[in-house]
């Protein structure tokens, strides 16, 4: 018994330290991209902040989901957060899922170059939209006697650009449309397209919605901030998708993707010699936009897939 977990245990950290190595030559290419995106993150947060100093509380404004949904009142504030927590860390460990299962449909740094393009654009439009309309919050920080409904003005500028996580939490004015909103679409749509299992998928999505009517239950967003991210954040990662090149394949025993120039070389010689491949290999062959088969397509799938 000891063997076999010291040899499983061998297997296991030669593929973490083989994964490790073709991630870092990725990142090695790629970090203009992910530096780029995580910086785009933090000046989102300055902007959010930014808007919380002109932020004036108001009576909240007439809305129909306040109507139609039980308000959960301030002491239940932390269901909708739990949920966009799950949300948030179940994706980010699938992403890392390569460097521990032996199935690798995708690459890390790869995906999360892709996450953060379409995170910095909704985010860019996010920040025009809640600059050109400030709406008095709905939460109860924001509403009028809250202390934390306005911040007073900084007394250096380390303190403006010092973000931390309390203000995270308790702004006011960022509403249209919803930053939670933003970050769970991008999640469930980027595993629609490069996760595997169906079911994971059908649960992404109804737990997204469950989140939706939850934002608006726990009256941290109005009913216009959370439909127009559905509709917004959806064009956006339909539209950019379209411009980004397409997520190069990772068949069996990959291990940095190949240039388009290198595998029709490859394929040019099989064919010189007479020999197409393995029909087997062209059958699981994922498609060239990035899409894998679900487990339900076939029997072949499950024996792959690892997630």
């Amino acid at each position: 018994m000891s063997l076999y977990i010291g040899r499983e245990t061998s297997k296991l950290w030669k593929r973490i330290s083989a994964e490790t190595t073709t991630e870092v030559n990725l990142l090695a290419e790629n970090w203009k991209y992910v530096l780029g995106g995580l910086i785009c993150q933090y000046m989102h947060g300055l902007a959010a902040r930014g808007v919380h100093y002109i932020h004036r509380p108001g009576p909240t404004l007439q809305d129909t989901g306040f109507l139609l949904l039980p308000e959960l009142g301030e002491e239940r504030a932390y269901v909708s957060e739990t949920v966009f927590t799950f949300i948030f860390l179940s994706f980010v460990l699938w992403t890392f899922h390569p460097f521990i299962f032996k199935t690798k449909k995708i690459y890390t740094v790869l995906i999360w170059c892709r996450v953060l393009s379409f995170l910095v654009a909704c985010q860019f439009l996010r920040v025009l939209t809640f600059y050109s309309t400030q709406l008095p919050g709905p939460n109860y920080h924001c509403r009028e006697g809250s202390r934390l409904a306005t911040l007073p003005r900084p007394d250096n500028p380390l303190e403006f650009l010092l973000i931390m996580p309390r203000g995270v939490l308790y702004g006011c004015g960022d509403l249209i449309f919803s930053s939670h909103m933003i970050f769970s679409l991008v999640f469930v749509r980027t595993y629609q397209k490069y996760g595997t299992r169906r079911f994971i998928k059908q649960c992404a999505w109804l737990t997204v919605v469950i989140q939706s009517l939850l934002i608006i239950a726990s009256r941290k967003h109005y009913t216009v901030d959370v439909v127009v991210a559905w509709y917004t954040v959806n064009l956006v990662v339909f539209f950019v998708d379209r411009k980004l090149a397409d997520m190069p394949e990772r068949s069996i025993g990959a291990i940095l993707p190949l240039s388009n120039d290198v595998r029709m070389k490859e394929e040019n010689i099989k064919l010189v010699n007479g020999n197409p491949g393995d029909p087997v290999d062209w059958r699981l062959r994922n498609q060239a936009n990035g899409k894998v088969n679900e487990d339900s397509n076939g029997l072949h799938v499950d024996v792959l897939d690892g997630v």
